[in-house]
C-alpha cells in the first residue's frame, strides 16, 4: 500500500468544507477495521484512509500549512499505513472509571507483546509493538499502542483463498479469543495485503 504524500492532502481551507463528510466518511470505513477483543481493548486497522484522516485532523488542529510541516506529519504517520505484508494497527485499552483504568495499566505490562493473530491453522502472528518508541514501563502499560503483524507469504495467499482468521490476547492479566472474525473485518483487512 503507497504511503500518502502532500500533493493527496487538502489544504486547511478545503479541508475545513469538507472535513464533516470526510468524517463520516471515515467513520464508516473504520466499521469494518475496528476489533473487540474483550470488553477492554480493542484494535484500529490502519490504512491509507484512516491514516490520511489522522494527518488532516492533526494539520488542523496545529494549523500547519507550511511544506516542512506537512512533511513531518507524514514522516510520524506513514509508518502506521500497512506495505502489502502486513496489518498495523492501533490498540486500544479502555476502562471508563479512573481508578480501574490506573490499576489495570498496572497489572497489563506487556500486554502489547501478547496480542495474536491467527490465519487458519498456521501458527499464530504475535504483534511487533510500538516501532518508534516504547510506551510501557515496568510500573505501567500506556492505553495506546501501536502493533504490526508481519504475515508470510503461505499465510497472504490463504487469505486471499478464503481463510478464517481468528485473534486473541494472552496476558496473564487479560486472556480473550475471537474465534472467528467476522467476515467484513475479514474482507477489509484482506484489501491490505500483497498476494
Amino acid at each position: 500500500m503507497e504511503k500518502l504524500n502532500p500533493e493527496e492532502l487538502w489544504s486547511l481551507e478545503k479541508y475545513a468544507q469538507c472535513r464533516s463528510e470526510f468524517r463520516q466518511e471515515v467513520l464508516n470505513h473504520k466499521q469494518a477495521r475496528r476489533l473487540s477483543i474483550g470488553p477492554n481493548v480493542s484494535l484500529l486497522f490502519e490504512d491509507r484512509i484512516t491514516i490520511r484522516y489522522q494527518v488532516q485532523e492533526m494539520l488542523r488542529v496545529e494549523r500547519i500549512f507550511e511544506p516542512q510541516g506537512i512533511v513531518e506529519e507524514l514522516a510520524a504517520y506513514n509508518p502506521l499505513i500497512p506495505d502489502g505484508m502486513n496489518w498495523k494497527a492501533t490498540m486500544l485499552i479502555q476502562f471508563d472509571d479512573v481508578e480501574e483504568r490506573r490499576i489495570a495499566l498496572r497489572n497489563m505490562v506487556g500486554i502489547e507483546q501478547r496480542v495474536w493473530v491467527r490465519v487458519e491453522d498456521f501458527p499464530p502472528v504475535y504483534a511487533i509493538a510500538d516501532e518508534d518508541l516504547e510506551r510501557s514501563t515496568e510500573e505501567k502499560t500506556s492505553a495506546v499502542h501501536f502493533l504490526r503483524f508481519e504475515l508470510d507469504s503461505d499465510m497472504r495467499q490463504a487469505m486471499a483463498r478464503g481463510a478464517s482468521l481468528s485473534a486473541g490476547i494472552q496476558h496473564s492479566a487479560y486472556q480473550h479469543t475471537i474465534p472467528t472474525v467476522s467476515s467484513d473485518i475479514i474482507s477489509s483487512l484482506c484489501a491490505d495485503l500483497s498476494f
